[in-house]
């Protein structure tokens, strides 16, 4: 399957974002959440990690001596133990999310003390640009924008952050204000 044009290089971006929030942690265990079916973001940060378990309804099955997918819905339960992870990641997957008050608190749960909530979310003023690159121009995933369920700019991110029981965020619009970028701690 071809990845329309514009992915490769959002991807790209996303990837700018968080590998120097991954640095951070010397030996990294990674939880990607929504990896996507070719798991391509835990795979391009496989060098800065320890380990990386990806998860996602559509995860690809891989499994070598420092990565893992599991093939799960992302609905209310993550199947981890309390404080695995370092850092999880949540790229691109929180709009597409039904429920996603309940994976934010599964996340907060799965995070070791002292790890972080690292992502992006498209802004509310990406939807109109969003559903042009992809209904009228096709360099954008159709099926991917058809499944945003919601989109969020700061203050809905500080609030459901708040909710889901991380105590604090830092954040930043980028892409020209169509995307957040969202570092949240534990």
């Amino acid at each position: 399957m071809k990845e329309p044009f514009l992915e490769p290089i959002l991807r790209k971006m996303r990837i700018a974002k968080v590998l120097p929030i991954l640095r951070r942690f010397p030996e990294c265990k990674l939880l990607d959440v929504g990896c996507g079916w070719e798991a391509k973001f835990l795979k391009s940060v496989e060098p800065y990690i320890a380990s990386g378990v990806g998860i996602d309804f559509k995860a690809p099955s891989l499994e070598s001596a420092k990565l893992k997918t599991i093939t799960a819905t992302l609905d209310n339960k993550l199947p981890f133990e309390d404080g695995s992870f370092d850092v999880v990641s949540l790229m691109a997957v929180l709009e597409h999310l039904e429920r996603p008050l309940d994976i934010l608190k599964e996340i907060h749960r799965v995070l070791k003390k002292g790890g972080v909530l690292v992502g992006t979310v498209p802004s509310k003023a990406a939807k109109p640009v969003l559903e042009f690159l992809s209904y009228k121009l096709g360099v954008v995933s159709e099926a991917e924008i058809k499944d945003h369920k919601r989109y969020f700019n700061k203050k809905d991110l500080a609030e459901i952050f708040a909710e889901a029981g991380f105590r604090e965020m830092k954040h930043r619009y980028f892409q020209f204000g169509m995307n957040n970028f969202f570092v949240v701690a534990v």
